[in-house]
């Protein structure tokens, strides 16, 4: 009886494993490929968007949008969309990724929602500003500034009240941005000289960088990002953060600011073959926590 519920036991588990393995953003998509697009939907409906990364929680209402459009459900698509633009409003499908239906419908919307939604990003700045959380505020005002200078906008930014927030949100930002430097270093006084200090032991558990003086950064051996795979109309900017051990191999890599899911993933992957000359402590190496910046130019 006891060899049966054990069984039973590691049956059970298995079963419910390959369920949370169906069920993921590459297995709508996988199904959508395939035309299943009530089946994809399902998957995607037992997905929680709130529950998910950033971008996976995109892809998830991405997906949904293609599977509601494919079985015209027009109206729920829009919506799918809405959720796309409200979370991340400088994101938009490329031509290569997505159909003409699809890629208009997301202009439309987008023409539709920016206008409410760079106008309550230059409120939260401006809040912050006032607050004199100046770091966040230069953020805030850079993202209203960079939607701004959406194309979905050009017939929009010049008339009011865009056209008054332009012009607040360059006079804030650069104040915010000013504000946000460090202060001017202090006047040193003279002292008597202090002891020699106690060289610093390095912690195996620790994750160093750039805050740590006393670390030496490591050194690239290799360190090359992928070519776009597609044709860039536009400049686009993201940053990487890898964790490089004591050996100089990478062993941690997550996207600090997102290009889009198709490069990223790319970047990712060809950042665990990265090689570097650890980072030192007194001679010792240890774990460092190194930001890289991504930048891809327009090519046509």
């Amino acid at each position: 009886m006891r060899t049966r519920i054990a069984a039973l036991v590691v049956l059970m588990a298995a079963a419910a494993a390959g369920a949370a393995a169906q069920d993921s953003v590459d297995a709508a998509r996988e199904l959508y490929a395939a035309a299943a697009y009530e089946d994809a939907l399902a998957v995607l409906n037992r997905l929680h968007p709130a529950d998910r990364p950033a971008i996976e929680a995109r892809s998830i209402e991405q997906y949904r949008a293609f599977c509601l459009l494919a079985l015209g459900r027009g109206p729920e698509a829009e919506r799918a969309i809405a959720a796309v633009v409200t979370g991340e409003p400088l994101y938009q499908p490329r031509q290569s990724e997505v159909s003409p239906r699809v890629l208009s419908m997301f202009t439309d919307v987008r023409r539709r929602m920016l206008p409410g939604i760079v106008q309550q990003r230059y409120s939260d700045a401006k809040a912050a500003y006032d607050r004199k959380e100046f770091a966040a505020a230069s953020a805030g005002f850079k993202e209203v500034l960079m939607m701004l200078a959406d194309p979905d906008l050009a017939g929009a930014v010049n008339q009011p009240p865009l056209v008054d927030i332009k012009t607040l949100a360059a006079g804030f930002q650069d104040l915010a941005s000013n504000a946000a430097a460090p202060p001017p270093p202090p006047v040193v006084v003279a002292a008597p000289p202090p002891l020699p200090p106690v060289p610093a032991r390095a912690d195996p558990n620790r994750i160093y960088g750039v805050a740590d003086s006393n670390v030496v950064p490591p050194v690239v051996v290799r360190q090359e990002l992928p070519p776009y795979p597609t044709v860039v109309t536009a400049a686009m900017q993201g940053a990487m953060d890898i964790v490089i051990d004591e050996t100089g191999s990478v062993m941690a890599t997550s996207m600090r600011t997102p290009v889009n899911p198709l490069y990223d993933s790319h970047a990712l992957a060809a950042a665990r073959n990265w090689r570097y000359r650890p980072a030192m402590l007194n001679g010792a190496p240890v774990k460092y926590r190194k930001t890289i910046q991504i930048a891809i130019t327009a090519n046509r």
